[in-house]
Order: C-alpha cells, then structure tokens, then sequence
C-alpha cells in the first residue's frame, strides 16, 4: 500500500514494458506503449470498511473502474476478462488488493485472482486478464510497475474512500459515466517519471531482449531475459550485457515512453534502483550503425 498512499493517478507498466489502458470504447481494458495517453492514467481509490483497508479501486479516465469480470476471456481457459464498468453498487468485483514484491506490485482480486498483462500471439497479445499464473514462464506477467503521475497535495494523505458494498446485480454493461469533463494532471508528469522505489542493496533488475540483425525487436511473442546489476553506470551495464548476451559490439538502448523508439541509454542509470527494461542493439545491425552514425554527428 506504501506505493499508493499518496498517490491520487498513477500508471501501470507491465512486464511487457506496456501502459494498462483504457480502451475508447469504455468497456474493455488492454496494453499499450503509449503511456502519455489520458487512457492510461487511473483515479486512486482507498475502500474503507471493515477488511477492506488494503483494497483499492482504479478508476479510468472515462469514469469507470477496473474490474474483475466472471466473462472467460477465452472458451476453455482459465483467464477471465478484465473490464472498466460502473456497477450500481461498488462491490468487491471493482477492489484490487496490491502486493508489493520487491520493488514492483500484484493486484489480487478478493478471490486470489491475480491482474495478469498478457503476451504472445493474437488473441493473448495485449491482452489483460485476471488469473493465477501457473507457468513459471509467465510468473512476472502479473507484475506491474507503478509510476506516480499525481499526488495529493491536501493534508488527506490517503485518496478518496467510498464504502464497500458488496451485491450480486454486478452489471458489467452498465451505462458511461456521464462526466465529461477532461481529466487534470500536475506538472509532475514527466517523461521519464518513475514510481519512488526503495533502494534495494542487492541491486537493480535488468529486463533485457537482443535485436535481430535488422534491428526489429519482437518483445510480444519472445520472452526477454533478466539479471540483477549493481552499478550506476552506462558503461558498466554494457559490459554486464556483452557477458549475458555473448555479443561483444552491442548499443545498450531503451524505449522512449511517448513515441516506443529506440534511443541509446547515456551517462547515469535511474536512481532508487529502479527496474529497468533495456534493448541490446548489436552494432552491426542496421539500427546499430544508425545508432553509431548518430553519436558521431
């Protein structure tokens, strides 16, 4: 709860290094990599009553709260779909219970379900559901990164709380919110903000995938790698990477959150440790030697 206790909009960053966002038809929810979108900002909201002090609510930005539907996502399996609706009663389908692992947090249904960002190929790609991963390959798929778009700036450090009111008229497809009103954001937003993570003294986690030799990087359907790094610098992490990967010319990048292009990482990593999500961009690639030709100028 630490992550959200002033928190008042946040974003979710999955392990796929992809926006949890609102879709624009104001009923279902995906992955994105454009996290500058008003969709992939959520409302904070603290549940009170009794049991319910750890549990929030995340509301999207047309006004309706992320929930846990019984709708299969798909005929046979296990996962079920995710939506944003307004029941008439807030009930526990709308409550999420974050737990923190490590540096990063999972959102647990009332009924041990857990927020899981989807991989792979079509239907799954991009997809969210609630589920208990019972996969190692897909165990960080319901962890999820927290950035800190807006805090609450009155003496209230907790955020709005609305009673619990559990019910079985659950209607999934309940009318839109009627407000219309644009959401508002401070001038903390930046283009790198990150969630203020806790130093940890074993380290940072480095989540990293190769480019091919053309330069594409296929994050959706390949299962990227992860190690743990204790420096700072640039320079340090390349060398960490020409180790994990075997290539000795590599360009050690990351996606710019606003547009998803490669850019290459130069001077200080982020402070606190904070997870990170690299491309290692072999020098020989086309991207490479554009990338090479670029430092150059």
């Amino acid at each position: 709860m630490d992550f959200f206790r002033n928190a008042k909009t946040v974003r979710l960053r999955s392990h796929h290094d992809k926006y949890l966002v609102a879709d624009d038809d104001q009923d279902t929810v995906n992955q994105d990599r454009n996290g500058s979108s008003k969709t992939a900002r959520w409302s904070v909201e603290f549940v009170s009553g009794a049991n319910s002090e750890s549990f929030i609510r995340l509301k999207s930005c047309y006004g309706k709260y992320l929930t846990a539907s019984n709708q299969p996502f798909l005929l046979g399996m296990t996962g079920r779909k995710v939506l944003q609706t307004l029941p008439r009663r807030l009930d526990s389908s709308v409550e999420w219970e974050p737990v923190r692992e490590g540096s990063q947090v999972k959102f647990k249904t009332r009924y041990g379900n857990f927020l899981r960002a989807n991989g792979g190929l079509p239907p799954w790609r991009n997809s969210v559901t609630h589920d208990i991963p019972n996969r190692t390959a897909t165990q960080d798929w319901i962890l999820w990164d927290i950035d800190v778009v807006e805090i609450q700036v009155s003496m209230n450090h907790r955020a709005p709380t609305i009673d619990h009111q559990d019910s079985l008229d659950f209607n999934p497809s309940s009318p839109p919110s009627t407000s219309g009103k644009p959401t508002h954001y401070s001038r903390l937003e930046s283009t790198d903000s990150t969630v203020s993570v806790p130093p940890k003294s074993e380290g940072r986690t480095i989540y990293y995938h190769v480019a091919d030799e053309s330069g594409d990087v296929d994050e959706d359907t390949v299962e990227g790698s992860s190690f743990t790094f204790k420096g700072n610098g640039v320079e340090e992490l390349t060398r960490k990477l020409k180790e994990e990967t075997g290539i000795e010319g590599i360009i050690v990048c990351t996606r710019n959150p606003l547009n998803g292009n490669l850019y290459p990482l130069r001077l200080q990593l982020p402070p606190n440790n904070a997870i990170m999500h690299v491309v290692a961009v072999p020098e020989t690639s086309k991207l490479g030697k554009d990338l090479g030709k670029q430092r150059l100028l």
